[in-house]
């Protein structure tokens, strides 16, 4: 990744006053966002969306406990609705305790009438579901902890 054009995304933020800011193409993700006169910054790839800051919760949310180094955090990439299932009365995409494969849909965020499917990226158990169905949802907000083989 260009050093430069991860500059120029941090300062169009900075010009635009904006708190957040997300970026997506062909599976590269930046992010950026500002906190008082702290500045976090966040380059998210496929494989390290689990470290992104969790952001406040508007739904359900389980307390932050402390990560276990066999778990993973499958996070928000947007500010959405999320739900559990493709379509109302339809069965959740999955459940606790289901084994899961990487690639595998796990739910949806739907953000500006778009509806996108979040995948693992993990092979794993799903060991807990931290959000009800048609929660609203933060970027960065803790959806699922996986188990991982």
């Amino acid at each position: 990744m260009d050093i430069k054009k991860i500059e120029e995304f941090i300062q169009l933020a900075k010009r635009n006053n904006v708190t957040e800011l997300m970026y997506e193409n062909d599976g590269l993700k930046m992010a950026v966002s500002f906190e008082k006169t702290v500045i976090r910054e966040t380059v998210i790839s496929n494989q390290s969306r689990d470290q992104v800051g969790q952001a406040p919760s508007h739904g359900k949310a389980v307390e932050s406990k402390p990560l276990r180094p066999d778990l993973v955090e499958i996070k928000s990439p947007f500010v959405g609705t999320f739900y559990r299932t493709p379509s109302p009365g339809s069965d959740p995409y999955v459940k606790t305790g289901d084994t899961i494969r990487p690639g595998q849909v796990l739910c949806i965020v739907e953000a500006m009438k778009i509806m996108n499917e979040i995948e693992s990226e993990v092979a794993g158990t799903i060991e807990e579901i931290c959000i009800d169905n048609e929660t609203y949802v933060e970027f960065g907000q803790v959806l699922f902890r996986i188990k991982v083989k």
